[in-house]
């Protein structure tokens, strides 16, 4: 499948085709059932999240604020991918519209790399908490709090705005397949007809601000976290102290390994884009369900 509309001596692509996962046919139900399954997971987990947060007056802290925020999000960001996934292996109808291709890459960039930047804040979260916590409460106001989530979602608007207008001003004449299951910015970029190396220069800039200098400031919170943790005399409350930081840990690597794997990383054409293909669903599935085994169990300890 192939549309395109005439303009003059050149085409211009109207739609893409997602080649998904994979080809084999034996394999479709397999991979639409786990992605199913997965997705529901995610979505119900983050809502319960959500949900029990919100209801329970014991939970109204900061640090289960951000995790709400966070919960929110994951629920987003999972919601610009499966849906149309899942639906194209069900249906066999693979393509997606134009505007729909860079509407889910937009979204998939803007709210994916808003969670790097909502990480660093959780982990300043339990940076003050644990190493100044007599001055938590003065520092950590509600306000405050509130500025620091709407800088998380503006900083990551403001850095992909441009890049993202860049991409759609620029003109597709074909081929239109997409060597992915989503319309990520590599296998778009392979497609546009005029030279793309600004585009890709200021991606590979705006990637290396947002994974690395995010993850930068993150490290060195906890740096200095674990500094205090060591310095702390009694095992208990060693154990006790890491434990409310260490699924942030693990989320963290999860997010910046793949991210860093598939946008900085670099790799020949052929392997970087199957390598990309499984990392990026590890993001999106892996991740996750990973953050939901660390949050979900210690919300309901407290109810």
């Amino acid at each position: 499948i192939n549309p395109k509309t005439t303009m003059g001596n050149r085409t211009t692509v109207t739609e893409f085709v997602l080649l998904g996962l994979s080809e084999a046919c034996e394999l479709q139900m397999l991979i639409f059932l786990g992605l199913l399954l997965t997705y529901l997971l995610t979505l119900l987990g983050n809502l319960l999240i959500v949900v029990i947060t919100l209801m329970n007056r014991c939970l109204h802290t900061l640090m289960y604020y951000f995790l709400c925020n966070f919960g929110v999000l994951e629920i987003w960001f999972t919601s610009v991918i499966f849906p149309k996934v899942l639906t194209n292996i069900l249906t066999g109808y693979k393509t997606i519209s134009l505007p729909g291709c860079f509407l889910q890459s937009f979204l998939y960039f803007f709210l994916g790399t808003t969670e790097f930047f909502l990480l660093v804040v959780m982990s300043f979260d339990r940076y003050v908490a644990i190493c100044n916590p007599l001055h938590y409460a003065t520092i950590m106001s509600q306000r405050f709090c509130v500025q620091l989530v709407l800088c998380s979602w503006m900083t990551r608007f403001l850095l992909i705005i441009v890049p993202s207008f860049l991409v759609l001003q620029q003109s597709f004449c074909g081929p239109n397949i997409v060597n992915h299951f989503f319309c990520d910015n590599f296998p778009l970029l392979e497609l546009i007809c005029a030279d793309t190396t600004l585009i890709e220069l200021l991606g590979f800039v705006i990637a290396n601000i947002s994974l690395l200098g995010t993850l930068s400031m993150t490290a060195t919170c906890y740096g200095h976290i674990l500094h205090t943790i060591l310095h702390i005399p009694l095992n208990k409350d060693k154990q006790k102290t890491f434990s409310t930081c260490s699924s942030h840990i693990i989320v963290m690597s999860f997010f910046y390994g793949s991210c860093i794997i598939m946008y900085i990383w670099p790799g020949k054409s052929d392997q970087k884009e199957d390598r990309n293909k499984v990392v990026a669903l590890l993001n999106t599935v892996v991740t996750p369900i990973r953050c939901l085994g660390s949050s979900v169990p210690r919300q309901a300890k407290r109810i």
